[in-house]
């Protein structure tokens, strides 16, 4: 039966509740929760205007530099679904705090790198620590604090940091380049850690399933095996193409490996994933528009950073300036997506924050060589990003709200491998259009052609598939 998280707009909700107070031990723990998620944001964008000075540094190709994401990205979102459950079963805080552990650690390793075997060996552990700390997190952020406005308002934080994370990192990473070198970059995320680290233990509860249920093997070896087939097709074809031997089998097996776990989830008697969750429409649909909003905005995110810097020839520096307006938006967007949500429903929200993200997106059909146009593309990307922001909240509403807090760990597994995933697959599958381009400017109007239709049709879709399943509850 669909579960109904519009619960908020029945009439004695049309008001919405007074903004939740948190205990002094509230607050420490969800900052401690949401300086560990920032971070792991931070490090998705940090280092990209990096990659020059750090393939002179270790003699990097151009062509090797597309590991320094590739190998974060593998473990990071293949791990996901596995950690998630892991930490169900044998404890979320105690696999978060080894999480956070793993990233320090290989955060130092990165900073120390004297050869690219050793920076990408960093990398690679990077994501692993990050594979633990992203569903563990959130799954102690949600059983911390009750569904409703304490947890709405805990929700709205994380996802302002985690949009602010990137939106930072993409500036932070140009001025701490050009001032302190590559490296500096990998040093910032071990500081993070060694804060948060010591904070953690004394803070965060352990949080479990109340039985302990055999951990679903063959489910776990085609899941993670098929995640990191497809994040590295995708990721090797963002830079080459899908017409290389490697992305075609890489991609074939992922697809091949993943049905093969749906045929063991159906069988196994201790399921790493519960079908009946996948089955509800509240679960499917919610994590449809995570889908949508994070591959279409990172989508966007890229094309305009090719746009600004060789289109109107903005520095390195002046195009994170471009992204800060939408890092200090985003902090807005997430003060106010809370009150949205309670006063219109997890579901309206979402379905409206996906309308208003495509419209804005598609005003960017308008950009031309014209100086002028820097400020379309600021104003733009902003706006679109509250939007966006406001997606995000409202899909980790819609897909966790009414699960049971032996299943969190699960229904959070979804929708942070919801955020990985359509991080990695919007680029390759939309920005290859810009790059391959005869003419730049032509290929990032067709991109963004693309990218506001499919967030402005998904919004129907699951606008018309969550009314039903309202209908049903």
């Amino acid at each position: 039966m669909a579960i109904d998280t519009t619960t908020q707009t029945s009439p004695a909700a049309v008001t919405p509740p007074d903004t939740p107070r948190l205990s002094t031990r509230d607050k420490l723990v969800l900052f401690v929760l949401c300086a560990a998620q920032f971070m792991v944001a931070l490090d998705f964008s940090v280092l990209n205007v990096a990659l020059p000075g750090l393939g002179r540094d270790l003699g990097m190709s151009r062509a090797a530099l597309q590991w320094a994401v590739t190998a974060f990205a593998l473990p990071s979102g293949g791990f996901l679904l596995l950690f998630g459950r892991v930490g169900d079963l044998f404890g979320r805080r105690r696999l978060f705090l080894a999480g956070l552990t793993l990233f320090g650690a290989a955060s130092l390793l990165s900073t120390l790198a004297w050869d690219p075997a050793s920076f990408l060996a960093g990398r690679a552990l990077q994501g692993l620590g990050a594979a633990a700390i992203v569903p563990t997190g959130m799954s102690l952020l949600t059983t911390t604090f009750p569904e409703g406005p304490a947890r709405d308002r805990a929700l709205g934080i994380s996802g302002t940091l985690l949009s602010l994370g990137f939106t930072i990192g993409m500036v932070a990473g140009g001025t701490l380049t050009d001032t302190f070198g590559w490296r500096s970059t990998m040093a910032l995320l071990t500081v993070f850690a060694l804060i948060v680290l010591p904070l953690a233990p004394g803070l965060l509860p352990e949080s479990r399933t109340p039985d302990r249920p055999r951990l679903d093997v063959p489910g776990a070896v085609t899941v993670t095996a098929g995640l990191l087939s497809l994040i590295y097709a995708l990721s090797t074809a963002a830079d080459h193409g899908f017409g290389r031997a490697d992305v075609i089998v890489a991609l074939i097996a992922g697809l091949l490996l993943l049905a093969a776990f749906a045929s063991v989830e159906s069988r196994s008697a201790a399921p790493l994933v519960s079908l009946p969750m996948l089955r509800r429409r509240t679960v499917a649909w919610g994590n449809l528009g995570g889908l949508v909003t994070f591959s279409m905005m990172s989508t966007i995110v890229f094309v305009l950073t090719l746009y600004l810097q060789e289109i109107l020839r903005l520095s390195a520096f002046e195009t994170g300036l471009v992204f800060g307006f939408q890092g200090l938006l985003s902090v807005v967007a997430g003060t106010l997506a809370p009150r949205v949500i309670g006063r219109l429903g997890a579901r309206r929200t979402l379905v409206g924050s996906l309308t208003g993200q495509g419209a804005l997106i598609a005003t960017l059909l308008l950009l031309d060589r014209h100086g002028w146009s820097v400020w379309l593309a600021t104003a733009a990307v902003a706006l679109a990003s509250m939007c966006h922001l406001g997606a995000i909240i409202a899909y980790g509403l819609t897909v966790t709200s009414g699960v049971p807090d032996a299943e969190q760990g699960l229904a959070t597994g979804l929708v942070t491998s919801t955020q990985q995933v359509g991080i990695t697959v919007g680029i390759p599958l939309l920005g290859v259009l810009a790059t391959t381009s005869g003419d730049l400017l032509s290929g990032v109007r067709t991109v963004v052609a693309l990218d506001a239709a499919i967030v402005l049709g998904a919004a129907v879709l699951i606008g018309l598939g969550l009314r039903r399943g309202r209908s049903g509850a």
